[in-house]
């Protein structure tokens, strides 16, 4: 029931400038973003985490979560996962990810195929734009594109980007300027919400589905 929940986002955010474009073969020190998850129902429930490798033109994202729901000590949902992204510049060129849904794995491959993203699923193969993005805000790259693939299930959903206004965001008892971010879906619904710090570091994002909302705050 809760298997959209877990869909990142959304995956956001390199045309506001926050993050400079490394030079060639250089290699930028590697960056690890832990989040701890709380769901608005049931509380503190597992974490997230992000690391980010560049070299030059090239990045690779490394993405594993650890979610588990229980209620007086029975566990009613465990969602376990593994991910991997490689971009070329603003290019996504190549994904491989396992999310295993209470001890049920589910895998998907895609790569880049001229001006197309084609990711094969045990449902069989789904094309997306060569601009598509992951749903898992990493960076301020997503921003980019208005085609978001989530990680879990290998869906394509069409997105409104809006946002970018100046606010203020409480992490971890420390209020901290940021820039908040909003992904709608194109019927208005809202998908997800993003707050970047001044060095454009996704400090916190909360994504929003039927069962409640999933609020991702950086340790």
């Amino acid at each position: 029931m809760l298997r959209r929940t877990f869909a990142f986002l959304l995956p956001i955010l390199m045309a506001s400038g926050f993050i400079a474009t490394p030079k060639p073969g250089f290699a930028a020190p590697s960056q690890r973003l832990v989040y701890a998850v709380h769901h608005s129902r049931y509380g503190n429930i597992g974490t997230y985490s992000n690391a980010v490798d560049r070299t030059g033109d090239a990045t690779t994202v490394t993405t594993e979560a650890h979610i588990k729901v229980s209620i007086l000590g029975v566990v009613l949902y465990r969602q376990d996962a593994a991910r991997e992204e490689h971009w070329s510049g603003d290019r996504l060129v190549s994904f491989h990810g396992v999310t295993t849904v209470n001890g049920k794995p589910y895998e998907l491959n895609g790569a880049a195929e001229g001006d197309r993203f084609v990711l094969m699923s045990p449902e069989g193969p789904t094309v997306a734009p060569a601009s598509v993005r992951i749903a898992n805000p990493w960076s301020v790259n997503v921003l980019r594109g208005d085609t978001l693939l989530t990680p879990d299930r290998g869906r394509i959903e069409n997105v409104q980007i809006k946002g970018g206004e100046d606010t203020t965001v409480t992490i971890n008892g420390r209020a901290m300027n940021a820039k908040r971010f909003e992904i709608d879906r194109l019927n208005g619904q809202k998908r997800y919400e993003v707050w970047l710090d001044d060095r454009g570091t996704p400090v916190m994002f909360i994504t929003y589905n039927p069962n409640g909302s999933i609020t991702f705050m950086l340790n």
